[in-house]
Parts: C-alpha cells; sequence; structure tokens
C-alpha cells in the first residue's frame, strides 16, 4: 500500500472511532434520562416541602388522636363499672357525673381530631399527587439506566473493536510519516490528517490560500500540514 492508502486507512479509523465515541456520549436517553432526574428531584423538593407544611399539622392529628383513644378508653371503663355497681346511691352518682363529664371531653376531642383530619386532607391529596406524578417517572428512569447502560456497553465494545483495526492500520505507516501523524493529532485532536476538498481542509473547515495550495500541488507525497490545524492534509 502506498504512504496516502494507509495514512486514508489512519484517518478513517480515527474518524469512526471519534464518531462512535460522539454516540456514546452523547445518546438521546443520557439527556432525556437528565430530564427525568431533574423532574424527580423538583418533586422530591415539593415532597420536603410538603412535609414540612404537613408535620405541624400531623402531629397536632396525632396528639388529638391519642387524646381521644385515652378518653374513650376511661368512658368505657366507668361505662363497665357503672353497669356492674352495687356501692351506695352517692356512688352512683359520682359515677354518672364521671361518666358525663368524660363523654363531654370526648367529644370534643373527637371534635378537634375531625378538624384537624380536615385540615390535613388537601395537604394529603397534594402528596398523594406528587406520589402520582413520581411513580411512572421512576420507572422510566429504571428503564432508560437498563438501556443506557446496554447501549453504552455495545458501542464501548464497537470502540475497542475500532482500537484495534487502528492500531494495526498505525503499524503499516511508516515510523517518520506516523510520528508527523501522530503530533498532528495531538494538537488538532479527532485525526491528524485531513482531507482537502475543494481548496479547504475538511478537518478545520478553513480554506487554503492560493499560495498554499500551490506548495501544497507543488509536493503531492509531502503532506504538507494545513497552516490552520497542523493536520496533514490528504487529497480527496
Amino acid at each position: 500500500m502506498s504512504d496516502l492508502e494507509v495514512l486514508r486507512a489512519l484517518l478513517d479509523a480515527d474518524r469512526w472511532i471519534d464518531r462512535v465515541t460522539s454516540q456514546r456520549d452523547h445518546l438521546p436517553e443520557a439527556a432525556e434520562l437528565h430530564e427525568v432526574e431533574d423532574q424527580l428531584r423538583t418533586l422530591a423538593s415539593r415532597s420536603r416541602a410538603l412535609e414540612a407544611d404537613r408535620k405541624p399539622t400531623r402531629d397536632r392529628f396525632n396528639e388529638a388522636a391519642d387524646k381521644a383513644s385515652t378518653l374513650r378508653h376511661r368512658r368505657d371503663d366507668v361505662e363497665v363499672r357503672l353497669a356492674n355497681a352495687t356501692g351506695s346511691p352517692r356512688d352512683l352518682v359520682a359515677m354518672q357525673g364521671e361518666l358525663e363529664h368524660l363523654n363531654k371531653a370526648l367529644s370534643e376531642a373527637e371534635d378537634r381530631e375531625v378538624e384537624l383530619l380536615l385540615e390535613l386532607e388537601p395537604l394529603d391529596e397534594v402528596a398523594q399527587e406528587i406520589t402520582a406524578q413520581a411513580q411512572p417517572l421512576v420507572q422510566r428512569r429504571h428503564a432508560l439506566q437498563s438501556s443506557l447502560s446496554e447501549l453504552r456497553d455495545s458501542l464501548q465494545e464497537e470502540i475497542n473493536h475500532l482500537q484495534s483495526s487502528r492500531e494495526a492500520a498505525a503499524a503499516t505507516v511508516p515510523e517518520g510519516l506516523r510520528r508527523r501523524y501522530e503530533q498532528a493529532l495531538k494538537r488538532s485532536g479527532v485525526s491528524g490528517a485531513a482531507l482537502l476538498d475543494g481548496g479547504r481542509c475538511d478537518g478545520c473547515r478553513v480554506s487554503l490560500s492560493p499560495l498554499d495550495q500551490d506548495r501544497w500541488r507543488a509536493a503531492p507525497d509531502e503532506f504538507l500540514p494545513c497552516p490552520h490545524c497542523g493536520r496533514l492534509l490528504l487529497p480527496c
């Protein structure tokens, strides 16, 4: 193979590696995953703010519910004792008075419990709405993460194969020419050579001056560098 052919093979290998690497690093699924995670973070923030608003009312509701439960047990106990009482009329009147007091206190506690429950209801509805919005997003995130893992593994396998082919192509380039190519690659990235197409370097997309084009035509086998990006210029 001629020097031009081996350089073209090395150029093609590097450009393919760049294309597949760019594809791996810019998968549309990754952009969607970023959007999904942003939405989940927003919902999590709303949930934390809601919980901060809901906690004081929830604590008061639990306190009222505990008080009502305690009064209910005391009332039931008094009712049992009153039903089985064999004491004096005075004792019966005292127990009846205690029962009336407990019923009144229990009624007030239950009213407070219902009042706080009504305060919690709209907050609980918002919490349920947040959960309903989050569930499909969590499922989508899991699906995207699995898909991305598979795609990236597949593309990385392809990159590894291309790297092996690239090494084989580089081995066929004469040492001096390969050194020039690799130096140009370090400076410009992607590849160390480019095609001169219509007087323009297809690496940096800049047109050569007429003088530089004449110099390149006068020495086609020297693979002169692009004066703008440094890549070795090859004919199309």
